[in-house]
């Protein structure tokens, strides 16, 4: 069912089947976590990746997305690379960090595929502290906007939540240009999901509405340039960039993290707010 012009809305079942999807996800990226070291290339994790997506019965949902088609299954970017970086013969070394973004299709028994998207930003071997600050200050600003999400509410103020934490952890760069969205059917759906804005704006949030939320946070500017491979995106200072990314469901008991293994009920938890999870 959609409303808001495209904003998809899900039944029950149609979360549980994102939830397949989200599984599939998040047990990639923990198989690429572990996979990580120094002398490790991209592309091997990539294919390491596509091989955990499709062991599971999912498909990679990237692969092939867009104009010109994106070559790969995950999105692998690397110290002042933000999001889109394409895997390929960079060997990683001790104290780089990889923001690796996930996704994968995942059939219901009609047929009809559904995504799960995530993403983790991870350590290659020691890093300075302000890198170690700045990849905890995402994940964290991540997680104040799903707690954020409440049916009734607005999209805007899960905006807010991930801004105002950010802000108020030190002088950090919120990247311009590139926002969470809905997901469902298709891995970009209405509506934008911003990592800045304001309570109270923006569609309301509704039971069944999965979105993705998605936090790009730089040690400098907000600002950045796209690579000449027309997908790579870089801060145009150069500082150093991390992402974290979760998609969730909102249920008749609150948020469902269908990318998190234990669909989010540790951290949501410890904010105190109720997981919505059914599994």
């Amino acid at each position: 069912m959609l409303f808001d012009h495209r904003i998809e809305v899900k039944s029950p079942d149609q979360v549980r089947s994102m939830r397949a999807a989200g599984l599939v996800v998040g047990r990639t990226l923990a198989r690429l976590r572990e996979a990580v070291r120094p002398g490790v290339t991209t592309a091997e994790l990539d294919a390491l990746a596509e091989t955990s997506i499709r062991e599971q019965g999912g498909v990679p949902s990237f692969l092939g997305y867009g104009h010109p088609p994106f070559p790969a299954s995950i999105c692998a970017s690397v110290n002042d690379e933000v999001v889109h970086g394409i895997p390929g013969p960079r060997v990683l070394e001790d104290g780089d960090i990889i923001s690796i973004d996930c996704g994968a299709i995942v059939p219901d028994a009609s047929g009809t595929g559904w995504h799960g998207d995530a993403a983790i930003t991870v350590a290659v071997g020691p890093v300075p502290a302000e890198v170690e600050r700045l990849m905890q200050v995402t994940e964290d600003a991540l997680w104040q906007g799903l707690a954020a999400a409440q049916v009734g509410g607005r999209v805007g103020d899960i905006s807010h939540a991930v801004e105002s934490f950010v802000r108020a952890a030190g002088d950090y760069g919120i990247v311009d240009g590139y926002t969470g969205h809905g997901i469902g059917t298709e891995m970009h759906m209405d509506p934008d999901v911003p990592n800045e804005g304001r309570r109270g704006r923006g569609p309301r949030l509704r039971r069944g509405m999965a979105l993705a939320v998605e936090p790009m946070i730089t040690l400098g500017t907000h600002d950045s340039v796209v690579a000449d491979d027309d997908w790579t995106v870089i801060t145009a200072d150069r500082s150093w960039a991390a992402h974290y990314e979760h998609t969730f469901a909102l249920t008749d008991t609150g948020v469902w993290v269908l990318t998190a293994e234990d669909g989010g009920r540790e951290r949501l938890a410890a904010l105190g707010v109720p997981c919505g999870a059914e599994d």
